[in-house]
């Protein structure tokens, strides 16, 4: 059927408007329809595919429809509510129960804004701000709140102060700790792949959250360093100064995740042994490995961050490191079968390196150094020396452990040469 939505009354609403009041190139379009019915929509041509609520795909642009819908909550947590999207629930209704208002706006086919809720008023200055007091009711909303933040920071958005008060409240009444973790982790790798991700971090801090969700993160504020190499002292701004060098080196959701738990071992340390921290790292490892099974931290993003938190001080220092100890890292890193995961361990140590008051320009001098040495050390061919030492055997068959001992020789010797090439 041509033009099905001739037939029915709907709105483009949510991002796609906001994002044009912006000026920020849409990417995804929502429409609203009011007064219809599934069966109506199905008639009409449109595909069903919501599980909780009628949501429907556009024949021919594949644009996804929802019917405008009521929520009313019925149980702590984001999945306690009950959805009513019967044909006489008004365009004003359903935008009542969104998040935001920059996000409750509608706009008709000729351009008319709906906004019910200042949300244009909101964007102009730059706030963001809770439509309603039902807000509280969806813990999500936090998360979504401290997204925001982070991907507007460069246009000077804020957390309305209200909305940060609603926010504490959600906290304390317990509706945090009912979030399933499997939605934290989605709604916190969407943040990370924002340049500001740091301010994900601080508005969950600034209401409590950060607390709840990420402890071992909310542990390390107020935990001193030794001013000689952090002039910053505390490990919590530290970290927050990592993290925005992490966005200005690489837009790399797997290096910003490294940089957020790679110095959890800090919090850790007895308070006898302040400002000092010997064996952060590896008492690191047992906070990364409990954020990463909490929140079902992918296997890609868990094998980084173990082996930043426990190996970032070498980057540091790889102009001192003996050429085995090089190749140690290197092994430890997987370089030889990843070698992407260098780059990435590179981009950590450097975020590292310039999150301290100071330093915010430091050079990459040192961390090239290693890039230089597994270059080098992929120049050894392990087939070519398997095949020369089976041939060299009483039985012409391969020894898998000599040939590991001798590819490790071999590239221990090239990443020598290249120590002694650098004048090292």
């Amino acid at each position: 059927m041509n033009n099905p939505e001739q037939q029915l009354e709907f709105y483009l609403v949510g991002g796609a408007v906001r994002d044009q009041l912006l000026g920020i190139k849409v990417k995804d379009r929502d429409w609203v329809v009011v007064g219809s019915t599934p069966k109506q929509m199905c008639d009409l041509g449109f595909m069903p595919v919501g599980k909780d609520f009628p949501v429907f795909l556009h024949p021919e642009t594949r644009e996804e429809y929802a019917l405008a819908r009521t929520e009313r909550k019925t149980a702590p947590g984001y999945h306690g509510f009950v959805f009513s999207s019967h044909p006489d629930v008004t365009l004003e209704q359903d935008l009542e129960r969104r998040d935001l208002t920059m996000n409750a706006i509608a706009m008709t086919g000729n351009g008319e804004l709906i906004d019910p809720f200042n949300g244009k008023g909101d964007i102009e200055s730059a706030t963001i701000r809770h439509v309603s007091s039902a807000f509280t009711e969806d813990p999500v909303r936090i998360l979504r709140v401290a997204k925001f933040a982070a991907r507007f920071h460069d246009a000077g958005f804020r957390v309305d102060s209200t909305t940060n008060l609603l926010m504490q409240e959600m906290v304390v009444n317990g509706e945090v700790s009912a979030l399933v973790p499997e939605r934290v982790w989605q709604e916190m790798q969407g943040a990370m792949s924002e340049k500001h991700f740091f301010r994900f971090i601080e508005v969950l801090r600034d209401c409590g959250a950060l607390g709840v969700l990420l402890p071992e993160v909310e542990r390390l504020f107020g935990v001193p360093q030794v001013e000689k190499y952090h002039p910053e002292i505390d490990t919590g701004i530290h970290l927050l100064m990592s993290l925005k060098a992490a966005g200005k080196i690489c837009d790399d959701p797997q290096v910003m995740f490294s940089v957020l738990v790679h110095d959890l071992g800090k919090g850790l340390t007895p308070e006898s042994e302040l400002p000092r921290h010997r064996g952060h790292e590896t008492k690191g490892l047992k906070p990364v490995k409990q954020v990463c099974d909490r929140l079902g931290v992918p296997s890609s993003y868990r094998e980084l961050a173990l082996k930043v938190c426990e190996f970032h001080l070498h980057g540091h220092r790889i102009r001192e490191l003996r050429p085995e100890t090089i190749l140690k890292v290197l092994e430890k890193l997987d370089a030889f079968r990843r070698p992407e995961r260098v780059e990435k361990f590179i981009n950590c140590c450097l975020a590292d390196k310039r999150g301290r008051t100071g330093h915010e320009n430091a050079s990459a001098e040192n961390l090239d150094l290693l890039r230089a040495f597994h270059e080098a050390a992929l120049t050894v061919e392990g087939g070519v020396i398997a095949r020369r030492l089976a041939a060299t055997s009483a039985d012409g068959k391969q020894d898998g452990k000599k040939i590991n001992q001798a590819i490790q020789k071999a590239r221990i010797s090239v990443i020598s040469d290249c120590r002694h090439n650098l004048g090292l």
